[in-house]
């Protein structure tokens, strides 16, 4: 042993140690979090979601975690609707879907209730899906912050829902494209999609009290700083400032070179690298970012019945 060493150890064994100070709500919980893919999606357990909406030390610490890993998955959450929406509250004030109804004991949850016995429950949607690539409600100003989505009963096989990295979709983009997109705003609207099914007159009352957003195409996060790729294959339906004045042949015949733009960005979704896909089980509870990631609903489940109940966390303006 030299003469280094010897002080070295003699001055370690010197030096007062500090105590080790445990928070109560990490010898309570313990979160455990596994990585689901490298690109998106952690799941986390250990932790009661009834008890967390009591502890706020729990919540920032799942509020890190979903910023992190953009979704959340939590199993075996036995809560009752208004438990849900009671933990949904914690991360947003809460707000109702602007064209569907809400749960009668949890007024700001939406039932998303497919192939069930119409005697048996107040809201039946056998047509309506959601497999397609999308964020939530992009059509208004405000688009929702995230969203709490919690499985009561589903089928054995099938209805899984993936989730798609929309900051990485974004990261990945050839430089060429970055630069053309910077500065681009996009048009989203609900009039197409949602209100496409309504006769002629109420589809235009609708669409006036729904009138629709501009939003960048490249939104920067509120809260990460990242830099999202923002649109979606449901709602987005258009640049609104879209130009090309030094490569027209005749007329405007860059009115096609940004329609195959919108294209090649809302397919960017559909990579299976950015991805996560969920295998749901009664009781498990899905918590995911609406600006940093989209989903997709794989409606491969036939006419087995499944019920999801949803807390939507009300976003900020983006533009």
């Amino acid at each position: 042993m030299t003469a280094t060493t010897t002080a070295l150890n003699s001055a370690t064994q010197a030096r007062p140690t500090a105590p080790v100070i445990i928070r109560p709500t990490v010898r309570q919980h313990s979160i455990k979090v596994e990585l689901c893919t490298p690109a998106i999606g952690a799941e986390l357990s250990n932790v009661s979601l009834a008890d967390a909406a009591q502890d706020r030390d729990l919540v920032a610490e799942i509020r890190a975690l979903w910023l992190k890993h953009k979704v959340l998955f939590f199993r075996d959450q036995g809560i009752t609707p208004m438990e849900q929406q009671t933990f949904a509250a914690q991360f947003s004030e809460l707000e109702a879907h602007p064209l569907a109804p809400s749960h009668p004991d949890a007024d700001k949850l939406l039932m998303l209730y497919r192939n069930v016995d119409p005697t048996k429950q107040s809201f039946v949607d056998k047509a309506s899906r959601e497999n397609l690539w999308h964020s939530d409600v992009t059509f208004k100003k405000a688009p929702p912050r995230g969203a709490v989505l919690r499985r009561e009963i589903g089928p054995e096989n099938g209805g899984d829902t993936i989730w798609s990295n929309m900051v990485m979709a974004y990261e990945c983009l050839p430089e060429a494209i970055k630069q053309r997109i910077d500065g681009l705003y996009a048009k989203h609207s609900a009039e197409h999609c949602f209100l496409a099914q309504y006769p002629k007159e109420e589809r235009r009352a609708a669409a006036e009290k729904v009138p629709g957003a501009e939003h960048p195409v490249v939104l920067i996060h509120p809260e990460t700083g990242e830099k999202v790729l923002f649109v979606n294959s449901v709602f987005t339906t258009h640049f609104v400032n879209y130009f090309n004045f030094t490569d027209i042949r005749y007329g405007q015949d860059f009115m096609p070179e940004s329609h195959h733009l919108m294209y090649y960005l809302c397919s960017q979704a559909a990579i299976p690298e950015y991805q996560v896909r969920l295998k749901w089980r009664d009781n498990t509870v899905a918590m995911w970012d609406n600006l940093l990631c989209q989903h997709y609903a794989v409606a491969d489940y036939g006419n087995a019945p499944r019920k999801m109940l949803r807390a939507t966390l009300t976003g900020a303006p983006l533009s």
